[in-house]
């Protein structure tokens, strides 16, 4: 077949887009480790003035402020050599509690191709690669991504979405959180209801060591509580409500995780399900999005459940 130079060079310009997108990647969390973005939020700097205040080489933060400006997560002014932030940057590289916060997103994809050479086994073998055999910054960075959103919407929108649970929560109530992670969502719900009582659950002990120092440092280690068990085997004792949020499609066997849910529950009790959004079919999901999240899934959730027993490997992407 003959070939359409416009289109292939179109091809050609979007993977070198590409390229440069996966090392910014990099270059982002690097920038916000060291603290660049905090010290450009201040006011404009040339990279000498950053260098100085972030007790960094210079040559090395004016090469990689010339990249954040030519990727677009810096602003330059060349009348005066100095870097910035417009209003829009600072909100979203430096605001932590903010739905545009995007720092827990490259922390924890960046940590996440680190893998590489394990994905690339599994590929060949069909075997799994657990949630435990990435990098720490994973398990970080997945907390920073997520928990942004939960301050948005899990006390405001999601809990009164549900009849009768938000009432029972500030009477006083057992609140099981399954899959927890850093515990973003269980330590959330606790400083929201303190009359309710809230256990983090999760199979990651390491997790859960920093799920409980986390809880600690907000303030409300006095309700809420972290245990190592898995979807499976966190005690039935007749709780009030249960959640699970974006754990469900990492699970090797989601049904027995569902069927053990619905056993655990009083009999009043509620189960809410936070997963992330997508259509059924594959056609309604080739977008940015779905780029995002079926990569993600790539690296990081279908390897996860095919590790486990069932490894029914949903995806983030289910629908």
């Amino acid at each position: 077949m003959a070939i359409d130079e416009a289109r292939l060079q179109a091809f050609v310009t979007k993977a070198l887009g590409d390229i440069g997108g996966a090392l910014t990647t990099s270059l982002v969390s690097l920038g916000d480790q060291l603290g660049l973005y905090r010290a450009l939020a201040a006011g404009p700097l040339t990279a000498a003035e950053l260098a100085s205040r972030t007790g960094t080489a210079e040559r090395y933060v004016r090469e990689w402020c010339a990249q954040q400006a030519a990727a677009g997560y810096v602003t330059y002014d060349a009348s005066s050599q100095r870097f910035s932030l417009t209003p829009e940057q600072k909100e979203a590289l430096t605001n932590e509690d903010s739905p545009a916060c995007v720092l827990g997103g490259f922390q924890g994809l960046a940590a996440a191709t680190r893998a590489f050479p394990k994905l690339l086994e599994a590929f060949r073998s069909g075997r799994g690669v657990g949630w435990h055999e990435h990098e720490p910054d994973l398990f970080d960075g997945t907390r920073r991504f997520f928990r942004p959103g939960y301050m948005a919407h899990l006390v405001p929108e999601w809990i009164p979405a549900l009849d009768g649970v938000d009432a029972k929560l500030r009477r006083g109530a057992r609140v099981a959180d399954v899959g927890c992670g850093h515990g973003a969502s269980t330590v959330l719900m606790a400083a929201a209801f303190p009359a309710s009582r809230f256990t983090g659950y999760d199979y990651h002990a390491p997790s859960v060591e920093r799920a409980r120092a986390l809880a600690a440092e907000s303030g409300v280690a006095d309700r809420c509580t972290f245990e190592v068990a898995s979807a499976k085997t966190y005690p039935a004792v007749g709780w009030d409500l249960v959640a699970f949020f974006d754990c469900l499609h990492d699970m090797g066997d989601p049904v027995g995780a569902a069927r053990h849910v619905r056993e655990s529950l009083a009999p009043d009790g509620t189960w809410m399900l936070v997963e992330p959004f997508a259509h059924d079919r594959l056609e309604d999901n080739l977008n940015p999005v779905g780029a995002l999240f079926y990569g993600a899934s790539t690296f990081v959730c279908t390897p996860a459940s095919l590790a486990q027993e069932v490894g029914l490997a949903l995806g983030a992407q289910a629908g």
